[in-house]
């Protein structure tokens, strides 16, 4: 994640785990069981879908719920591309934690993560803090780039999980349990239980689900510029059309970056030179480069009609907005002011990722509109180009990783594609994946 005084969000840069002496408690993985339907470990083709809440503005994020432990108990869970580790808060006890819309996560006394296992190891970002013993618990601390941080220890528990053939498995799964969080920050959190980090890393939920050959190593997710959406795991979902390009190699850390690509405005070219891009969903906004944003930000307002649109600098919703001769209600007042952006990516066949005016802008509380690009130098992501959620409205977007390559599709985020039925995501509400309290 990335972060700044503008969204209400974790901000994940450096992910480093620390390994600390403790009692060892044994525990292994075992494989999914399987209740009806065709087998996991056979099929390995298991496809799960999850109802996604949340919206750009006001909350400035979304997230899923997801189940843990046995009995089940629902967590709210930020979705965020850009970190790998999934966490919820934990009464261990609780040192320290904000508040969340359920009780914190009760750890059992035998689901602490050894640090001879071998997650534990991968995780290992620092040298100065080794473990011990092998038999030791294997902690973590996650920080963020707004000063604030996730402590906690490692554990396993059941991720009860219903897929769309109907089948269903109770696989036990490494997450981390938080028990002293430290999220002072200029910005309000998101109102969550935690985290679920879908990064490339070893440790993501998808890659220990793809490990135990219980589905693919893809998942996608498709946010609506109303508000909600879904996220699936596996590849059943995945519409005919779907444009690719293939994942960029060699980036720092475990983030999905694409590229290179060309900014244009109306079809023109905005900044020449290829720019690679960061896909981020715990981004609420897109973040240029500062040479790449003040060109972006130049040709905006170079094609805006002054007789209609006027700064508005008193309003501090956003660095950058207009407000109209009278108070604009949605985006559709403003759409016909402001032309279509785009990325031209040169491999293959000049691919396109469009977005529309929603896809780059907001209406505040104020009726005013203001720009979802912000400049990346002031939140000190320096050179880093960062696709945020505000971006990849209204689109599926595809991360598979078997295959090194991003994809996406313009579809209807309120329904779901390439099934037998045209139904909406209700239908397919799992006791499993939406249980509430």
């Amino acid at each position: 994640m990335w972060g700044s005084n503008f969204e209400k969000l974790y901000f994940s840069v450096i992910l480093v785990f620390l390994f600390f002496s403790a009692t060892f408690f044994q525990g292994i993985f075992c494989e999914p069981q399987n209740h009806g339907g065709s087998s996991a470990i056979n099929g390995f083709d298991l496809s799960a879908v999850f109802r996604v809440q949340g919206n750009v503005y006001p909350d400035g994020y979304f997230y899923t719920t997801l189940n843990i432990g046995s009995p089940p108990r629902p967590y709210h869970l930020d979705i965020d591309t850009g970190s790998d580790l999934t966490w919820v808060n934990c009464d261990a006890p609780c040192v320290n934690c904000p508040k969340s819309p359920h009780k914190p996560y009760k750890p059992q006394g035998n689901n602490a993560l050894p640090c001879k296992h071998a997650l534990c190891a991968v995780l290992q970002h620092s040298s100065n803090y080794p473990c011990h013993n092998p038999s030791d618990q294997c902690d973590y601390e996650v920080e963020y780039a707004d000063h604030g941080s996730s402590f906690g220890v490692l554990v396993r528990d059941n991720f009860p999980l219903q897929y769309l053939n109907g089948s269903t498995t109770h696989t036990p799964l490494v997450f981390g349990c938080g028990y002293d969080q430290d999220l002072s920050s200029s910005t309000e959190p998101p109102f969550v239980d935690g985290v679920l980090g879908l990064a490339n890393g070893k440790s993501s939920i998808l890659s220990q689900l793809n490990d135990l050959k219980v589905t693919k190593n893809v998942f996608g997710h498709c946010l609506s510029d109303q508000g909600g959406g879904y996220l699936f795991f596996g590849d059943t979902l995945i519409p005919a059309g779907t444009v690719w390009v293939p994942m960029l190699k060699k980036q720092v850390g475990n983030y999905y970056s694409i590229g290179p690509a060309e900014l244009l405005l109306d079809g023109k070219i905005v900044f020449k030179g290829g720019l690679s891009f960061v896909l981020d969903s715990g981004s609420t906004y897109t973040y240029l480069s500062s040479k790449v944003y003040k060109a972006a930000l130049s040709t905006i307002k170079k094609n805006i009609n002054q007789k209609e649109l006027n700064m508005a600098p008193e309003d501090k919703t956003l660095p950058i907005c207009w407000k109209g001769v009278k108070p604009f209600k949605s985006i559709n007042d403003v759409k016909k002011f402001f032309k279509p952006l785009a990325l031209r990516f040169s491999k293959p066949n000049n691919a396109m990722l469009e977005m529309s005016p929603e896809a780059y802008l907001i209406v505040n509380k104020l009726g005013n509109v203001c720009l979802g690009i912000l400049n990346g130098a002031e939140a000190g992501l320096d050179n880093l180009n960062v696709l945020g959620d505000i971006s990849l409205l209204n689109k599926m977007m595809i991360y598979n990783n078997d295959k090194s390559q991003i994809g996406w599709t313009t579809v209807n985020c309120d329904r779901l594609p390439n099934l037998d039925r045209d139904s909406d995501i209700d239908f397919y509400r799992s006791e499993y994946a939406y249980d509430e309290l």
